[in-house]
């Protein structure tokens, strides 16, 4: 059943897990990564951190004497150069998005991009998945000064857009993308089952709306 709310003016998806089904290739890229440095308890870690920025994250998995020696941005920079390289060949975007930005665009409704990735990932999945066209605004993690689940990149986002909060629909796939869209006061927001299963989403209440991709949404008036 379609919810009562403000009239939507304005699009904020999520990247990663969201325009690209890509957490197994954060995954494949974290692998690498911290076989590096030899730390061995990663990957308990970095299922608690996914929709976080890169210096939460970083801080969750690497001990504080290596963060001092290398620096946050530059482990940051070693980890996102893994995964382009190994992403490149196979990108593509989670299905039905093409069709989906092309029912948002003739309803007149802005969209903008809102992700706690790097400014150089959001630009390298936009160029690969040929969809930069469709988004007049990138909020990046390395653009806002709190990344989820702080709401500020969906507040950004919005200000920047010139609308309201509640006048968003915000898509999203991870526990931090949601409760930072809840916070934000978003009038609608859809939960993609990319990175948490469906019961997860519906038991918290994430989300308004639940998909597996977005070919399910054949009628975008269903939802907004």
């Amino acid at each position: 059943m379609k919810r009562e709310h403000t009239p939507i003016r304005a699009a904020l998806f999520d990247m990663d897990g969201t325009l690209v089904d890509n957490s197994m290739v954060h995954v494949r890229a974290f692998e690498i990564f911290c076989d590096r440095y030899g730390i061995e308890d990663w990957r308990e870690k970095l299922n608690n951190a996914f929709g976080m920025g890169s210096d939460d994250i970083m801080r969750m998995m690497f001990p504080d004497e290596i963060i001092r020696e290398k620096g946050l941005q530059a482990l940051s920079d070693e980890k996102e150069a893994i995964y382009r390289e190994i992403y490149a060949p196979e990108i593509r975007p989670v299905e039905g998005l093409h069709a989906l930005l092309e029912q948002l665009r003739k309803a007149g409704i802005r969209c903008a991009v809102g992700s706690s990735g790097c400014r150089e990932n959001v630009e390298f999945v936009l160029e690969k998945c040929n969809i930069d066209e469709y988004f007049e605004l990138k909020i990046s993690g390395d653009s806002v000064a709190h990344c989820k689940p702080n709401p500020e990149i969906y507040l950004t986002a919005a200000e920047q857009l010139g609308v309201k909060p509640e006048e968003c629909v915000i898509f999203e796939d991870a526990r931090a993308g949601f409760q930072a869209a809840r916070t934000a006061g978003a009038g609608i927001v859809v939960g993609l089952t990319t990175t948490l299963e469906r019961g997860v989403i519906e038991h918290e209440n994430l989300a308004d709306y639940i998909f597996d991709n977005f070919a399910e949404i054949k009628d975008l008036s269903k939802i907004i």
